[in-house]
């Protein structure tokens, strides 16, 4: 329930950012569904390997090259998914995935207080 739960403010938080910002396309909250599933599966599978691969690089810039490793994620997810998420480049990928983390953290913060153990 809780991680249905996340997937689904997860998608809302894509049609957000796509609200907020027009470098950033969703067609529907089906599309946001999907690209929040293939966003999630991205980071869980590839990001890891990328930050091990660019180690040296984010050290030199301090941590810095992580946001370009989390705009690649975001682009990527928008060439998976071809029409129904549209990224218009890498700057709006920059930025929307900016946002999209943004209100991540809020919406993790704010189950983790509703989830918590008691």
């Amino acid at each position: 329930m809780q991680m249905l739960l996340r997937w689904m403010l997860s998608a809302i938080a894509l049609l957000c950012v796509a609200y907020m910002y027009d470098g950033v396309q969703v067609r529907s909250f089906g599309a946001a569904m999907g690209a929040a599933f293939v966003i999630g599966l991205l980071n869980v599978v590839l990001r890891p390997i990328l930050v091990l691969l660019t180690l040296p690089v984010t050290i030199v810039t301090l941590g810095l090259f992580l946001f370009v490793i989390n705009a690649l994620m975001f682009w990527s997810a928008s060439g998976l998914l071809g029409s129904s998420f549209q990224v218009s480049g890498f700057g709006a990928a920059l930025l929307g995935s900016l946002m999209y983390s943004v209100l991540s953290l809020v919406i993790e913060s704010a189950l983790g207080g509703l989830f918590s153990k008691k």
